[in-house]
């Protein structure tokens, strides 16, 4: 009786883990790719839709606005994610969305004196034509300029705004704006660039041309550093990932979005 018992809740588990498996399955599933700027939005946004959608799947990863170009060009992603002040011209072919906009903010250390630099001076540092911090008002200690990889969209965001630059030889090369913070925070003659939504206490934003790096100079048009955020499709997105998109541009999304630094859509 016990055996006979024994092989009937084996029978019951293996038809519930079936059941479960099955229910997997079912779950609506899609990926997201592309700037690593807006890869902790994109996953807050993600894990707070999917609290309340638990049918859905979304998987967020990073790579750059490049990768989030091609992912979304061969279906490698179902959602690009680009922040670039101009669209390369392959994303043509795709449908975008503007979900928000983000401020670029130059970089110190909270150790270093300087506190507000011209847009010429910025070029020239990342040129390697200014190599001291005496040349700013600062120490007489060398600058190390730090910088995102090739490819990256606040990279290339950054040196179209900026204009005329060819990045220094001399640059240390991080792969995401959370390496640049922590870079840039655990070296007093450092500099970097990095998405103000990622602003914390361990670094410091100086002024560009007397402005800050904040939402009410951004809206008022005094911060130039500033580029859009695009969600990127190829066509027209699949339901499910189009009820995310509409999420996103919903109020719920704008405010969460707003609230962790950057710029509404609208």
């Amino acid at each position: 009786m016990l055996q006979r018992w024994m092989g009937w809740m084996g029978l019951a588990f293996l038809a519930g883990a079936l059941a479960l498996s099955g229910c997997g399955k079912q779950r609506a599933a899609f990926t997201m790719a592309g700037s690593t700027a807006f890869q902790p939005f994109a996953e807050k946004l993600a894990d707070q839709y999917m609290a309340v959608h638990p049918d859905v799947a979304i998987t967020v990863q990073g790579g750059g606005s490049a990768v989030g170009v091609q992912a979304a060009l061969s279906g490698a992603a179902q959602i690009g994610m680009a922040d670039l002040v101009t669209l390369p011209p392959e994303a043509a072919a795709l449908k975008n969305v503007v979900v928000a906009r983000d401020g670029i903010a130059i970089v110190v250390s909270p150790k270093n004196p300087v506190t507000q630099l011209t847009l010429d001076q910025v070029r020239r540092i990342f040129n390697g034509e200014i190599r001291t911090w005496k040349a700013l008002g600062g120490e007489d200690t060398p600058v190390r300029v730090v910088s995102r990889e090739a490819g990256s969209g606040t990279r290339s965001s950054f040196e179209q705004i900026v204009g005329n630059l060819k990045l220094t030889s001399e640059a240390i090369i991080q792969d995401s704006n959370g390496t640049i913070r922590e870079t840039v925070a655990n070296d007093a003659n450092s500099i970097g660039y990095l998405s103000h939504g990622l602003l914390n206490d361990r670094i410091k934003a100086v002024q560009v041309d007397g402005y800050l790096c904040t939402e009410e100079s951004i809206m008022a048009g005094h911060y130039r550093l500033v580029r859009p955020i695009y969600l990127l499709t190829r066509g027209e997105p699949a339901p499910t990932s189009k009820a995310f998109l509409d999420y996103i541009l919903s109020e719920e999304g704008q405010s969460m979005i707003h609230s962790n630094g950057l710029i509404r859509a609208k």
